[in-house]
């Protein structure tokens, strides 16, 4: 029996010939951001508000911040969001494959 090969690109293949690659990789790991702070939100019974003062930020910036379709947000205010919720930002460079 024969097994099923794989004919045609990958998804990154595409991605890349249709110049979207980078920002689908932006948007993935924004929304893993997002979920990971709301769920210490969650977890710690945090509401908006009471998240956006201990972040020393307004609730707009909150509200942008956990918007997971922005990605123009700031080291620096996702370091004030770790730091919120009792945790460390930790960014790495990694090897592409």
């Amino acid at each position: 029996m024969n097994k099923a090969t794989h004919i045609g690109s990958t998804l990154d293949d595409f991605l890349v010939e249709e110049g979207l690659l980078d920002t689908a990789n932006a948007l993935a790991i924004k929304r893993v951001l997002v979920w990971a702070i709301a769920q210490e939100m969650a977890t710690k019974g945090l509401s908006k508000t009471v998240m956006a003062q201990a972040m020393n930020a307004s609730l707009i910036d909150l509200e942008q911040l956990l918007n997971p379709d922005n990605t123009e947000i700031t080291l620096q205010m996702m370091d004030r969001a770790a730091i919120a919720l009792g945790k460390r930002l930790k960014i790495e460079l990694v090897e592409a494959d």
